[in-house]
């Protein structure tokens, strides 16, 4: 499983840092920041998800207002928006 981040379509309200410690807050660009992640386009970014944390990454796409977290499977289909 792995999660993708459009930095660029982060509004900073950071709910997804209070689901998933693998998001912080990065105040001074009112954007979240995804840690250990890989730039993969201009301002998006990719990780994997570390197994037993599945739960906590889901739960930061679902909880973000403008669905700037994606969450796919191993095969690269979405689960999560």
């Amino acid at each position: 499983m792995y999660v993708e981040f459009d930095r660029d379509t982060c509004t900073g309200i950071f709910n997804c840092v209070h689901e998933w410690e693998k998001f912080v807050e990065d105040r001074d660009a009112g954007k979240a920041t995804l840690v250990a992640s890989d730039e993969f386009e201009p301002d998006h970014y990719r990780r994997d998800v570390p197994e037993g944390e599945e739960f906590d990454a889901k739960m930061a796409a679902r909880v973000c207002p403008v669905d700037a977290i994606t969450i796919y499977d191993e095969e690269g289909e979405q689960l999560v928006p």
